[in-house]
């Protein structure tokens, strides 16, 4: 079984990625690794060429500004790093440039593609999700956040990144997936306030051609009420995150933070229902799920 890890990047080191984290996670289980390296003004070239592995394959490209409308300019560079992924590849292990997997679950995802290589059935892995927000020991949680999503697909199919590299279909219909029991964490929400509004500014660049990027003042405070609700985390980071864990560190105190909800009543109930019962109605499902 040959297994290809793939991502994009760009300007890394500006909007501070953990790529080196991401890519790293779940090296040891890839044959290959293509990195789609769009191009920087920072050394963001020069970061990913720093990862010491024959693993790493790096492809040079170019962000086209006329694919900023939802985001699709994403899932275009997302594309050019599966397309450069090598044919006799059987599985595609896709990972963003602010998402680590944890090391205890390196055996585990291996022995599921093990398992579903030869089902027909299976077109993919769908994984559940943490995501931290605001700091490395809170998780999110509203009907915001999306619980799952697939990050493992056959190398064989005809898979196309969906909308902003949200997950992926085939000849636009869903793709059939299998649960796994594994957690990918995402990091993209954890830094301070000041940061946090950089973030937005530069991710709505992305999407709209009218952004205008600006200065934040350092004592800047950020609006929580995206966050939902959060969660103290009580698990352990996988072990590539926490040099920068330590690095990283800021006061947040929660006690001192008003995480106002920007739901909807309806929305409020629809959540809930799914603490009490575990059940999201009307959750969007962007994959089929196959029961096993």
């Amino acid at each position: 079984m040959k297994v290809a890890g793939f991502t994009f990047i760009k300007s890394a080191i500006t909007n501070d990625y953990p790529i080196i984290e991401a890519i790293t996670s779940i090296l040891p289980i890839c044959d290959e690794f293509v990195v789609a390296v769009g191009k920087s003004e920072d050394r963001t070239l020069e970061l990913i060429e720093s990862i010491s592995s024959p693993k790493i394959k790096i492809i040079e490209t170019e962000w086209d500004p006329e694919l900023r409308a939802g985001g699709q300019v994403f899932a275009e560079e997302t594309n050019k790093a599966f397309e450069a992924i090598s044919t006799d590849a059987d599985w595609a292990f896709y990972i963003q440039g602010d998402e680590c997997v944890h090391e205890q679950y390196l055996p585990y995802i291996k022995q599921e593609m093990e398992s579903a290589l030869n089902d027909q059935k299976i077109e993919g892995l769908l994984f559940k999700y943490h995501h931290f927000y605001g700091s490395y020991d809170f998780i999110a949680q509203s009907r915001k956040w999306y619980r799952r999503e697939i990050r493992i697909v056959k190398r064989a199919l005809n898979v196309k990144s969906y909308k902003d590299a949200q997950g992926f279909r085939i000849d636009d219909r869903k793709i059939r997936v299998k649960l796994i029991d594994a957690y990918i964490n995402h990091y993209g929400w954890v830094k301070p306030p000041n940061r946090l509004i950089e973030k937005g500014l530069n991710f709505r660049s992305f999407y709209d051609n009218d952004a205008v990027k600006s200065e934040v003042p350092q004592n800047a405070e950020f609006d929580y009420g995206n966050a939902g609700q959060l969660i103290r985390f009580t698990g352990s980071h996988p072990a590539v995150i926490k040099n920068r864990i330590e690095r990283l560190k800021w006061d947040f105190d929660l006690s001192k933070i008003k995480v106002k909800s920007t739901h909807s009543l309806r929305q409020q109930v629809l959540q809930r229902i799914f603490e009490l019962t575990g059940t999201r109605i009307g959750e969007y499902k962007n994959y089929k799920l196959i029961k096993k």
